[in-house]
């Protein structure tokens, strides 16, 4: 998940850590490479699409939350992330995310500026997309050109500037296609949400017919993507500590008032840890984990730094980070995992070795994940999944209910 949520609750909840664990010597070996709308009006930059002559048959919308690039960016990424309601509601929202936005700002600030002064997920994005589009050009002919369009939520190019660039160039056929493998409302939800209401602002049908890749936790080529880092990861683990090596899937947490209304994301994930260890021949023994709880309400737990303190605690001081539901570098992975986790919690814990598998970014094997998902999706002729089609029992968000009927009702 995006680092938006994070970055919400702690705005929302300012919160101080308070480790408990001795200080020991370690041997950290760590690798450090970035990531998190309600349209707001600012500056609005032409969207960032890669160069293409001919007249695009089929467009892929890659949808993800983005990162501010620059810190300059930050303020308006916070501005957008706060006036969306399908996130978190505020009260007087209008008047309070403003205010939220500006106090919070050098604060985030502060924390991309160790990561590189900004985000690079809209590079691997671009890396991805562009990977993707050449193979889908073999793969499919008959749906050729594909062009990849990035539609982002809280920074440019937005999801709305996206949609418009498609419109514009003539796009036969749309594909909603979420960069987040496992579903939940408040990342891919939201994200499908934005598509809805772009359409209905405007009181226009689209042009172009559109479908949805909405999830996929368990593709082969993820799946198998996931397990070669984690061995490439593995096997640089002194020999005699490899096999005491604690695996800890970690990914982004959720309110446990999300989870209860039905939020299918936790059991998502667990699918994907479940078919990753299969592939590894459940070499290890490991957790699924959940990072970035703030705030005093309940999270979906165990947390990943509490875990880490448990661990060393009965022992196990030997330690694999996986960012198992973040398919390129982000703020999670980059500052969280890689600085709060892996420099400062590990040496105050005394882990011996802790390291953090390289996430997929170009991995080429990635891009052709993405290939055959698109290719697989365009051969199915089915507008989403089924699941797509099930409100969560306990869903508060009426657009949700719109959204879900805009793409069911898509003709093909």
């Amino acid at each position: 998940m995006a680092a938006a949520f994070r970055t919400a609750s702690r705005a929302l909840h300012p919160f101080a850590k308070n480790n408990s664990c001795n200080p020991a010597r370690i041997q950290l070996q760590w690798r450090c490479q970035l990531t998190a709308a309600a349209p707001v009006e600012v500056k609005k930059p032409k969207p960032q699409i890669q160069p293409e002559k001919r007249k695009p048959k089929t467009g892929i919308l890659m949808l993800n939350m983005g990162g501010p690039e620059t810190l300059g960016d930050v303020h308006d990424f916070l501005l957008r992330l706060f006036l969306d309601r399908d996130l978190m509601t505020l009260p007087v929202q209008n008047k309070l995310a403003p205010f939220i936005a500006k106090r919070r700002t050098p604060k985030i600030q502060e924390q991309y500026s160790q990561i590189g002064g900004g985000s690079p997920i809209k590079k691997w994005t671009a890396t991805q997309g562009e990977a993707m589009v050449k193979l889908l050009d073999e793969m499919a002919p008959h749906s050729a050109p594909h062009k990849y369009y990035i539609g982002f939520r809280y920074v440019h190019p937005l999801t709305e500037e996206a949609i418009e660039l498609m419109e514009e160039e003539g796009v036969e056929r749309a594909i909603a296609f979420t960069q987040y493998p496992q579903y939940s409302c408040s990342t891919t939800g939201s994200s499908l949400n934005a598509i809805y209401r772009y359409y209905n602002t405007k009181g226009a049908k689209p042009k172009m017919k559109w479908s949805t890749i909405d999830r996929w936790p368990t593709h082969p080529l993820l799946i198998q993507c996931f397990a070669d880092h984690i061995q490439k990861e593995l096997d640089l683990f002194p020999p005699d500590k490899r096999k005491d090596v604690v695996i800890l899937f970690s990914a982004h947490s959720l309110p446990m008032s999300v989870v209860n209304r039905g939020d299918p994301y936790p059991q998502e994930v667990g699918a994907t840890v479940q078919r990753v260890m299969e592939k590894v021949n459940y070499s290890n023994p490991y957790r699924l984990v959940w990072q970035s709880k703030v705030g005093p309400m309940p999270w979906l737990g165990p947390q990943t730094d509490e875990t880490i303190k448990g661990l060393c605690q009965r022992g196990k001081r030997n330690i694999l980070l996986v960012p198992i539901a973040f398919t390129s570098d982000h703020i999670e992975t980059l500052y969280e995992l890689d600085i709060e986790y892996s420099q400062k919690l590990a040496t105050e814990c005394g882990v011996e070795n802790i390291r953090r598998a390289e996430s997929l970014n170009g991995n080429p094997l990635f891009a052709k994940a993405l290939a055959d998902l698109v290719c697989s999706h365009l051969q199915s002729n089915e507008i989403c999944s089924k699941q797509l089609t099930l409100r969560c029992p306990l869903c508060v968000n009426p657009v949700c209910r719109e959204t879900k009927s805009f793409f069911s009702s898509q003709e093909q």
